[in-house]
């Protein structure tokens, strides 16, 4: 059977494959075009298993709630370009609404979940991998969060926040002072990174590392040679403070206002609605956060080209 320039089109409109791989498939299933979806397919996924060694630390950090229920995830793909196209920011989309309705509790109970098209997650994984991006996509982590939340975006998908309340009365939380109160708390947990709540949810292992680094900084300063083990260990109290205030959310100078803390910043927002209002917990991503990036050689990927 002859295969137009039409039929090639068309193909590749429906499954995003490159001109040539959709002629080949074509060919190979002598013009049906299901079989070759099917081959495409068959082909994106053995390609996409390829590519599993390679570095994604680009990507995106997104969010998408529904019937009180939010979701955020850090999905990442090799190159900001491919990150921005219209089929990997679907996928995101459709992914995140699969998360929100299916709750899984890890990436891999995630995988088996079916996302809106009919297709398992980690099909429409291999498929965007492999068949449409031609390059790693990952999903790397996500969250799942219910009851009251406000949620921040920063960018293009460089940094997300999701920032849990609780609210008495619960009705309090539907209106939109609460809401924009509640933005200016997930815009700070954005600006200014921390790792707690607040005091009480600093582990004690941590507060000892912490006092057992100050403790030898102390030693080792001449100023304090000779303090009685009582008063370096009050100073070290006193140090503590700062500690407080660079890892704690509440503890925080407020940003649009530095006279506040975040913490009595949301003390007067409770006034002001009548209402009991507490941060439970947090989750910030930035995208890429720990990864690391692959530095290109130009002149080994040169010299690589010359020798075949």
């Amino acid at each position: 059977m002859a295969i137009t320039a039409k039929d090639v089109a068309e193909l590749r409109k429906q499954t995003g494959s490159g001109m040539m791989d959709c002629k080949n498939a074509l060919t190979e299933a002598n013009g049906n075009f299901a079989e070759a979806i099917k081959i495409l397919r068959e082909k994106g996924m053995a390609t996409a298993a390829k590519k599993q060694s390679r570095i994604a630390a680009e990507g995106v950090v997104a969010v998408y709630t529904e019937n009180g229920v939010t979701a955020m995830a850090e999905v990442n793909t090799e190159t900001d370009f491919a990150a921005k196209g219209d089929a990997f920011q679907a996928f995101v989309k459709d992914l995140l609404k699969t998360i929100v309705a299916s709750k899984p509790a890890t990436v891999e109970e995630l995988m088996t979940k079916t996302m809106p098209a009919g297709n398992s997650v980690d099909e429409a994984l291999q498929e965007i991998s492999g068949a449409i991006l031609h390059e790693k996509v990952s999903i790397r982590r996500f969250v799942v969060v219910e009851g009251a939340v406000s949620t921040y975006i920063h960018g293009a998908g460089e940094t997300g926040v999701v920032i849990s309340f609780e609210v008495a009365p619960a009705a309090v939380a539907e209106t939109e002072a609460f809401a924009a109160f509640a933005k200016n708390v997930a815009l700070q947990a954005a600006a200014i990174p921390s790792l707690y709540v607040d005091r009480a949810s600093v582990p004690q292992s941590a507060l000892d590392e912490e006092m057992d680094i100050l403790k030898k900084q102390m030693e080792q300063d001449p100023k304090f040679a000779g303090k009685p083990a009582n008063v370096i260990e009050g100073i070290v109290k006193g140090k503590m403070g700062k500690y407080f205030e660079t890892n704690c959310l509440l503890e925080q100078g407020y940003v649009k206002d530095d006279s506040l803390t975040v913490g009595k910043y949301v003390a007067a927002a409770a006034k002001e609605l009548g209402a009991e209002i507490k941060v439970v917990s947090f989750v910030r991503y930035d995208k890429g956060e720990g990864i690391e990036k692959k530095e290109d050689d130009l002149a080994a990927e040169v010299q690589k080209m010359i020798n075949g």
